[in-house]
């Protein structure tokens, strides 16, 4: 089974085919940039064979997938022969709101309830559709799945995902903890259980999902119990160019005395908070290393905070769960800088952590336990795969549906 995946944003279409009958083979991935524009780029990279680059005007996402179906079966490039052996196309949703507790078959009702959740996801949930409406023109006949960030957090207790506001608000606009980065959190816990040979079903599991965009999630017996993101990807940890946890009242202060509107306070909390705000000089964690081993007091005070704001979501999650069996770093910044890793998990060593310094030293994007074999409770380095995982859930929906 060949499956197509789709990430739709306002601007750009990620991609991955993978051969499902052949373990997730991957085949083919790549990127379409600056959709809209009458310069953007499709970087389309075939296993095997070299890199393809093509700038051209996409007006929309479906001039954008059809060049991306193109690619696949050219005769140069492609990895493919025809079209028709996609059997089915797999989409990553932002939000599904209360109501998508698991990936679904597209069909009218499941487009409508993606709908619904627009105003949930603004800037995520219509590119997403359009990416869906766009395959339903290309390609009619092929079975479409949608797969939600949100719908492994679905299993939290409602005194852990409620807001202490009003709880009318709650009834008339569903304000509450959603959580994101769930196809992550739950395939790198899954994924590290299978390597220890225990069951995913009877661990305690801190899950450290650290990008660009970070969170962290409880996994108690197979279920998401808490995160730190939540109605909006901006609550929680400090990230890139996100402020994380703030006081509203700062927002409410920073509005009078600056005279910002919401449209400002928005930008001031998701484009220029974060590591970048702190250090004034990039929300990339290698430049802030760089800088501070350069004396930057600045970079400096960007990583310590950062690892602070880690350390204590795990050991409040630890407290959570009543205790932890495994504790997880994945992500751009979780897999490839030991520097963080090493500086939480040798703070908690209160917790039975007794971490392995040699064993963390240098290693980046790949699997390994970083602990003693005499560690209570054991800390990895998990590499995600996210397309993997909608690429499975898609198969296995596709699948029932044939039967």
């Amino acid at each position: 089974m060949i499956v197509l995946v789709l990430n739709c944003g306002s601007s750009s279409i990620k991609y991955q085919l993978l051969n499902m009958a052949d373990e997730g083979l991957l085949l083919a991935k790549g990127i379409v940039e600056r959709v809209g524009f009458t310069d953007a780029k499709l970087t389309h990279k075939p296993e095997g064979k070299d890199k393809y680059v093509h700038v051209t005007s996409i007006p929309d996402h479906t001039t954008g997938i059809n060049l991306i179906l193109e690619a696949l079966v050219d005769s140069n490039h492609g990895v493919i022969s025809s079209i028709n052996e996609i059997t089915a196309v797999g989409h990553r949703v932002a939000h599904g709101g209360e109501f998508f507790t698991k990936s679904s078959l597209i069909d009218d009702f499941t487009k409508s309830e993606i709908e619904k959740c627009i105003e949930l996801a603004p800037l995520h949930n219509p590119a997403n559709l359009k990416g869906i409406l766009s395959m339903e023109k290309l390609l009619p006949n092929v079975p479409q799945v949608a797969v939600f960030d949100t719908s492994f957090h679905q299993t939290m207790p409602k005194h852990a995902y409620l807001y202490a506001i009003p709880y009318e608000y709650y009834e008339k606009y569903k304000i509450r903890r959603y959580g994101f980065h769930g196809t992550s959190h739950k395939y790198v816990a899954q994924k590290a259980c299978n390597m220890l040979g225990v069951d995913f079903e009877k661990q305690k599991i801190i899950t450290c999902h650290l990008g660009n965009g970070a969170s962290i999630a409880a996994i108690n017996q197979g279920k998401s119990v808490d995160t730190s993101m939540g109605f909006t990807p901006v609550e929680g940890l400090i990230m890139g160019t996100r402020s994380g946890d703030i006081d509203a009242g700062v927002l409410l202060y920073l509005a009078e005395k600056e005279n910002l509107s919401f449209k400002d306070v928005n930008d001031l909390i998701n484009k220029k908070s974060g590591v970048a705000g702190i250090s004034g000089l990039s929300s990339d964690m290698r430049d802030l290393e760089n800088a501070a081993a350069d004396g930057n007091e600045r970079a400096q005070l960007a990583l310590d905070m950062y690892y602070y704001r880690v350390k204590k979501y795990v050991g409040a999650y630890a407290a959570a769960m009543d205790g932890v069996d495994l504790i997880i770093f994945t992500g751009g910044i979780g897999e490839n800088d030991p520097v963080l890793r090493e500086k939480v998990s040798t703070a908690i060593d209160f917790m039975g952590v007794d971490f392995d310094i040699d064993a963390n030293k240098g290693v980046r994007g790949k699997d390994k336990l970083l602990t003693k074999p005499e560690s209570r409770v054991k800390v990895m380095v998990v590499t995600t795969n996210e397309e993997l995982v909608i690429a499975t859930d898609t198969a296995n929906i596709v699948k029932e549906l044939k039967k």
